[in-house]
């Protein structure tokens, strides 16, 4: 009896933390916008793992060069006078388009040897490749009037493996240039004309868009 009284008398111990004692210990973080958070990892992730450094306002003068290309070589009274018109033209869109692509590389802080560009190269040169070796074979045999229709399909299939690297707009342009050698190719009479709606009127169409829609 006398223990049970002295348990009964024991004052009961406080607990040593009360939640509003714990809350007012605990340091509040100023709030952040969740949805700015989900944007900023967003453009993050798509900086990293897309090239976005294909200039759109480079192809729109690649194009200029292409029509002003096409009523030269028209005038050429043989076949390989025709196809050296169209090499120049080359030889002077790659240089367009290296100065193009390094200067918004550079405006944008996408550097020319980072991951995304190195796997848009990697999937943008080798159809060149094939096309350049089917070029000189077809020239060997005589069978020049397939070459727009040709070229076009092989640069089709090279912006649309890089540009699977690239914004969406590229590979779309690369299944156009494709369609457009497809549609050539029973013309071969229609080559210069399909030289110059593709390689010229494409560019510049899709040169257009890219500026417009991913910074020039």
């Amino acid at each position: 009896m006398l223990l049970q009284r002295q348990c009964r008398a024991a004052p009961k111990r406080k607990s040593q933390g009360s939640p509003q004692d714990s809350s007012s210990h605990t340091a509040h973080n100023p709030l952040h916008n969740p949805l700015e958070d989900l944007r900023f990892i967003r453009e993050t992730i798509e900086r990293s793992s897309a090239f976005t450094a294909v200039p759109g306002w480079g192809q729109v003068i690649l194009g200029v060069t292409a029509l002003a290309a096409a009523p030269i070589a028209a005038r050429q009274t043989t076949p390989f006078g025709w196809i050296a018109i169209w090499l120049v033209e080359a030889g002077l869109a790659v240089a367009i388009a290296g100065a193009a692509m390094n200067h918004k590389s550079q405006r944008l802080g996408v550097p020319l040897i980072s991951g995304p560009a190195r796997k848009f190269a990697l999937g943008f040169l080798p159809p060149l490749a094939v096309g350049g070796v089917v070029t000189v074979i077809l020239c060997s045999a005589g069978l020049t009037t397939m070459l727009p229709g040709i070229w076009a399909l092989v640069y089709g299939a090279a912006v649309i493996t890089g540009g699977v690297f690239s914004v969406p707009l590229v590979p779309m342009m690369g299944a156009c240039f494709m369609a457009a050698g497809c549609l050539g190719l029973p013309f071969p009479r229609a080559g210069n004309f399909m030289m110059a709606a593709s390689f010229g009127g494409l560019h510049i169409l899709f040169g257009y868009l890219i500026a417009r829609k991913h910074g020039g």
